[in-house]
């Protein structure tokens, strides 16, 4: 009888699990949002399995992508200007939804994380 209460808290909560299929968004079009400080930022890009092309505050930059796994993936900028530009970043996938994906990324190696949204373009 001791089980029941466990295998009931298991089927409750596994109920609640996010919904996460990221191959989806590998490759595309999409319109990105991070709210950093208050201050959100908006960029839109373009990526295929070899290379991301980012357009931010009219500057756009490329990056190489290598995805990790499904959902994880490493950018590295191809032709960095500064030393920031030459740390890698790490971007997860944390959750999607039919037409969007929530996301965390940091430089390689650092804890700091932000957090943001990108929309599927069509």
């Amino acid at each position: 009888m001791r089980l029941l209460p466990l295998l009931l808290l298991f089927v409750l909560t596994s109920c609640y699990e996010k919904a996460r299929d990221c191959k989806p968004y590998q490759t595309g079009k999409f319109y990105s949002e991070i709210i950093i400080d208050g201050e959100v930022f908006k960029s839109t890009f373009r990526r295929n399995k070899k290379i991301q092309v980012e357009t931010y505050d009219n500057k756009v930059d490329s990056s190489q992508v290598r995805w990790v796994n499904d959902c994880e993936v490493i950018f590295k900028t191809i032709n960095p200007k500064n030393m920031a530009e030459r740390k890698d970043v790490h971007l997860k996938i944390l959750t999607t939804t039919d037409s969007s994906y929530t996301y965390e990324y940091s430089y390689v190696g650092e804890t700091t994380k932000q957090k943001g949204v990108a929309y599927k373009v069509k």
